[in-house]
């Protein structure tokens, strides 16, 4: 009989979850509305009742979760998490469900999940090594080199987003939302009026404020994944989040930037891609992560 395993990904807007079997099939896959600003007690009790629904009607041998916010990956702990998800800090799904189930369970953050899903079976699957950025609200990141998680001592390693840069945050000027709110005070529009896919429609049309603005960001992130890259030689970078479904209009721009950038003998090894993996990404990393943690590949 092929085991199945819950996994679940916590995003702030939607939790994705499913079950997974042991070879790696999604097997069944939905979703729900996360309703954050309820708070993390309120999302501990969605995410155990998904748990408890499942593991009533189906024989499970783990639980694997993807999460927003910094995760403790030995002990499963929210150790970090923004206004966003009010009361998240020490929530502990790992603790609370292996004592609840008697199961395992394993818990890491959802970028570093994200990257997980793209080494084993995505666009960097057998490379040494790879950098995986995650381009929407803010920029998340994750290291991987020869199939490790670089977690870093406090877990808190490859927290990209936040690097000084230009007097700000790489996050505060490469993300979608400083794209959509640049151009927003251009056009003296609210900014929600308005979002990245607009952004590009107009852009497409000739739009000069749009061009110039998608140029400006593009411009940002091959800085900081240069830098990125000066620091730790991946093999290759691996772009994702909503925002790189414009992939055709954007690669040629990020990767000339990154060009610019960095020097020509790391360039020239460094490949840059798209992540292959989208909705489904968090539950796939995070069932890959679990088998990492309990010692199965």
């Amino acid at each position: 009989m092929i085991k199945q395993y819950i996994s679940i990904d916590i995003g702030g807007t939607m939790i994705k979850y499913g079950i997974i079997d042991e070879i790696g099939n999604i097997l069944e896959a939905k979703e729900t509305k996360t309703e954050a600003f309820k708070g993390g007690e309120y999302i501990f009790n969605k995410v155990k009742n998904i748990c408890d629904n499942y593991i009533l009607e189906r024989k499970i041998y783990g639980i694997c979760i993807s999460t927003a916010g910094m995760v403790n990956s030995k002990t499963g702990e929210i150790i970090y998490a923004n206004n966003s998800i009010p009361n998240y800090i020490g929530i502990n799904y790992k603790k609370s469900f292996e004592q609840l189930y008697s199961i395992p369970c394993e818990v890491e953050n959802d970028v570093n999940c994200a990257g997980i899903c793209e080494n084993y079976v995505g666009a960097a699957q057998n490379t040494h090594s790879s950098l995986c950025l995650t381009i929407g609200t803010g920029i998340g990141g994750c290291i991987i080199i020869q199939n490790k998680l670089i977690n870093g001592f406090s877990n808190s390693g490859c927290e990209v987003g936040y690097m000084n840069m230009f007097n700000s945050t790489f996050q505060n000027i490469a993300s979608t939302t400083a794209l959509v709110e640049n151009v927003a005070n251009i056009l003296g529009v609210d900014k929600s009026d308005i979002d990245g896919k607009i952004i590009f429609e107009r852009a497409k049309q000739n739009d000069k404020i749009c061009i110039e603005q998608i140029d400006k960001l593009c411009d940002y992130l091959g800085y900081g994944i240069a830098n990125i890259c000066y620091v730790i030689n991946p093999e290759i970078v691996v772009l994702g989040g909503g925002i790189m479904a414009q992939k055709d209009y954007l690669y040629d721009k990020i990767v000339n930037s990154v060009k610019k950038y960095l020097i020509e003998p790391i360039f020239k090894n460094t490949k840059i891609s798209f992540a292959k993996h989208k909705n489904n990404a968090g539950i796939i990393g995070a069932y890959y992560n679990f088998l990492n943690k309990q010692r199965v590949i």
